[in-house]
């Protein structure tokens, strides 16, 4: 922990009147874009997240933390097991200086590995997912969604000329071949994958309601069995369809290519339990599953384009393959997916919500 950083954190917990540091800040996992730290005072022990100053800098970053905030109240007033930001000088986010925070109580617990998810977590899960949707659903009027319309093709030839280019510069670049190549083989899929995204998109019902859509495995603590929501700052808005149909097959696996049916089923029967929007065409809308090509497509730009640094390149290289790896994976399980959520719907048609 470096001193400036030291004292930052000590005149936050003293401006927020949380007590003097007792002994020194110590850096903790907790995401990708942000720094959080374990703070210990006189008055408790606190989890402070120091915010990216190139986040903040972002257009119309603070209007986006402002809703969280806002939703992330309501959830607290209607008992969603989170972890909320503590509500400090009359607002959720400190500032000091040039620096913005937030401050947490500190939760105890743990963070699923990804690949010893049990049924009885997707369940509870899919439960805290269906009672924040549950909240204050709405109908909305019908608005054709924006298509999904990338060109693979045309990535393909700017991977294969950047690939030509760096084997003239410096000999034979392996890397950029090998996207060169994934992107070559994997043109159809891909066309494939932006069709089906773009038709359930379009056979979405239209409904909205608050939705947490970044309630992956790696943002719920759990503590001797309970489950503990944390990283909010996502939450807004959303289509509930979409969004549970995503996150069970998150939870269920798809994203370590390691799908266990069984565990989506848990995760919608949690979910159903709590809210059912009566909506009973998850089939219909499967090919959200593959919304996986927005996240390729901006690692193919990482990969490719000038604007990044040389780690970025390679992180995005790296993206790209376990990208392409995952969609490859759900097209093969694609037919298996849609008989467990047939069954989903099926049972819930003949039974009864709360079967």
């Amino acid at each position: 922990m470096d001193e400036m950083n030291d004292v930052l954190l000590s005149r936050l917990m003293t401006q927020c009147a949380l007590g003097k540091l007792y002994g020194e800040p110590e850096p903790v996992s907790g995401g990708f874009m942000h720094k959080m730290y374990r703070v210990a005072t006189d008055k408790g022990v606190f989890a402070v997240k120091h915010l990216n100053r190139e986040v903040m800098a972002r257009p119309g970053v603070f209007e986006n933390y402002a809703r969280a905030d806002s939703l992330e109240a309501i959830l607290e007033r209607h008992d969603i097991p989170i972890v909320p930001s503590l509500t400090l000088c009359g607002r959720k986010m400190q500032q000091v200086d040039d620096d913005y925070f937030y401050i947490f109580n500190w939760q105890n617990g743990a963070i699923s590995d990804w690949n010893t998810i049990s049924a009885a977590q997707c369940e509870k899960a899919g439960n805290i997912l269906g009672r924040i949707h549950a909240i204050e659903p709405r109908d909305v009027p019908h608005e054709e969604p924006v298509p999904c319309a990338i060109d693979w093709h045309a990535y393909t030839e700017r991977a294969v000329m950047a690939a030509h280019a760096a084997s003239a510069e410096s000999g034979l670049d392996a890397q950029k071949s090998e996207l060169a190549a994934l992107l070559s083989e994997s043109e159809e899929l891909l066309d494939y994958a932006q069709k089906e995204v773009n038709r359930a998109r379009e056979s979405l019902p239209d409904i909205v309601c608050i939705s947490n859509e970044d309630m992956d495995p790696k943002n719920i603590m759990w503590d001797d069995g309970a489950p503990h929501v944390i990283d909010l700052e996502c939450l807004n808005y959303g289509n509930p369809v979409s969004h549970v149909l995503q996150l069970a097959l998150q939870w269920a696996g798809i994203t370590t290519c390691s799908l266990d049916v069984d565990n989506v089923a848990a995760f919608f029967r949690g979910y159903l339990a709590a809210y059912d929007s009566g909506f009973r065409s998850y089939p219909a809308v499967f090919g959200l599953a593959y919304t996986w090509i927005e996240w390729l497509e901006y690692n193919i730009r990482r990969a490719l384009e000038d604007g990044f640094p040389e780690d970025e390149r390679q992180l995005g290289i790296e993206q790209v393959r376990q990208t392409i790896c995952r969609i490859r994976y759900i097209r093969e399980h694609e037919e298996k997916i849609k008989a467990v959520l047939e069954n989903i719907c099926y049972t819930v048609t003949t039974e009864g919500t709360h079967a």
